[in-house]
């Protein structure tokens, strides 16, 4: 009878995490509210929401020589179905993103975009004039999964630019041939690979999108 009872608990205490009257009330202990974005991922008409949370662990707040005070709290994102009256999880990884004030080196760090386009999640990061990068989810069964892959190097002059569909199977190399070119005259050689056939990645079992580099993917 005891071990019913935790079953029973444990049951419902999962499905009342599943669902909430709010956005705010998916957030976990020991995170708050960093963005949040609206848009329609199911095609229902409805906007569903997408929340970017950061942790708040006061050990992680640092003390930079150049910078001051910096949080190096990491960042994560729930997904939520709009159900009209109601809230559902739709997926969640709760520290994929690194903190905004990461060291970039002697370039300042990306910045992190999270937009809904035609259904279908995306993860952009910008580097200003060194280019950007961004990631294509679909829901699929449980889980967003990484449909795409894109990367283009350079701001107003393109060098070159990189784009996988791993639905085709299909990778896209374009490089701009123009030498001379001072920005918006690119005139590129594109090249078409195959690749091999993996499994999708999925976005809740991604542990760090800085580790994420698909560029050279074969």
């Amino acid at each position: 009878m005891k071990t019913i009872k935790i079953l029973l608990t444990a049951f419902f205490t999962t499905i009342l995490f599943a669902q909430g009257k709010k956005p705010t009330d998916f957030i976990p202990k020991g995170y708050v509210l960093f963005e949040k974005t609206n848009g329609d991922l199911d095609k229902d008409g409805i906007e569903d929401c997408v929340l970017i949370i950061k942790a708040t662990d006061k050990n992680k707040i640092i003390k930079d020589e150049n910078r001051g005070e910096l949080d190096r709290n990491r960042r994560g994102i729930i997904i939520l179905w709009n159900k009209k009256n109601r809230y559902e999880l739709a997926a969640k990884n709760y520290n994929c993103f690194s903190s905004e004030n990461e060291d970039g080196g002697v370039y300042f760090p990306p910045e992190l975009s999270v937009l809904i386009e035609k259904g279908k999640l995306i993860v952009h990061y910008g580097h200003g004039r060194y280019g950007y990068w961004k990631y294509t989810f679909r829901y699929k069964d449980t889980d967003f999964d990484l449909i795409g892959y894109d990367i283009s190097n350079g701001g107003a002059v393109i060098s070159d630019e990189t784009s996988i569909n791993f639905l085709t199977k299909k990778k896209l190399q374009r490089v701009n041939t123009n030498k001379n070119d001072e920005g918006g005259q690119e005139v590129f050689k594109d090249t078409w690979k195959t690749i091999k056939q993996n499994p999708l990645i999925k976005l809740s079992e991604i542990k760090d999108f800085d580790e994420l580099y698909l560029g050279d993917y074969e």
